[in-house]
């Protein structure tokens, strides 16, 4: 059984903050690893990109919503070790 984690393993955005409250798998049912945002009908929504361009494009979407450089390298300084980069490369 998937346990509920608090942030998305693809991106490390704060799964409460996920408007849609979570991704999609296959059968429909909400994820509880993944947010609306990383995965939708059990599919990546971005599933060539890697663990470091994530991290920058996370980087990026902060920044445009105003929150400081050093904040936002800050904030998404984990996500090459979230689950779904553990297994592939980085």
């Amino acid at each position: 059984m998937e346990k509920k984690r608090k942030y998305c393993q693809s991106c490390g955005m704060p799964t409460k903050r996920d408007m849609d409250g979570g991704g999609t798998n296959a059968d429909g049912s909400k994820s509880k690893m993944y947010c609306s945002y990383c995965f939708q009908e059990g599919e990546f929504t971005r599933p060539d990109i890697t663990a470091v361009q994530m991290q920058n494009f996370c980087k990026d979407k902060l920044k445009e919503m105003g929150i400081p450089g050093i904040l936002a390298k800050w904030f998404t300084r984990g996500v090459p070790d979230l689950d779904r980069w553990k297994t592939v490369n980085k």
